[in-house]
């Protein structure tokens, strides 16, 4: 499996921004409530990335050496995938309400939406909070390179247990 990118985050949040902050305008062009989520959502978000820690930190105190019982493979596989899913969910949400919380500032003067820029603002604030948790978990299930063994001079130097993808993620060869 491959690391998340940066890149690409940056790219998911400017175009789930654009797209929020046009959702909101044509909202509010036809008069229909702001598309913003309810304060509510946040202990989903909070319960998401606190579920995401939690395996994480299994997984790194398996890594860590720190546990003697094998790590079951499924269960770090799953825990990758959530934190990268939690990650992608944190960066559509801080977009799509970042856009919202963009509109809501040009037209601020002219209504009286404080009370909804204030939630688009913690929607946001929680959104980040999930891209931290998911890519700090990410590096979590990362397994530093093995030791060489006794590299020869002017050979290929080769890593116990090396397979193809090696150093990535929470997979041992021994």
């Amino acid at each position: 499996m491959k690391a998340m990118r940066p890149w690409v985050l940056v790219v998911i949040a400017v175009v789930s921004a654009l797209i929020g902050w046009l959702a909101t305008t044509v909202t509010n062009r036809v008069s229909m409530p702001t598309p913003v989520l309810p304060v509510s959502a946040l202990v989903t978000m909070g319960v998401i990335a606190l579920i995401t820690l939690v395996m994480g930190i299994q997984v790194l105190r398996w890594r860590n050496g720190k546990k003697k019982a094998m790590l079951d493979p499924i269960m770090a596989a799953r825990t990758l995938v959530l934190a990268q899913a939690c990650a992608y969910a944190g960066t559509l949400l801080l977009g799509w309400h970042a856009g919202i919380s963009l509109d809501l500032l040009r037209i601020g003067t002219l209504r009286s939406g404080e009370g909804i820029l204030w939630n688009a603002l913690l929607m946001g604030g929680g959104g980040v909070v999930m891209i931290i948790v998911g890519l700090v978990v990410e590096r979590f299930c990362r397994i530093p390179p093995e030791d060489f063994e006794g590299g020869t001079a002017g050979g290929p130097e080769k890593r116990r247990g090396e397979t193809k993808g090696e150093g990535e993620y929470a997979y041992r060869g021994d």
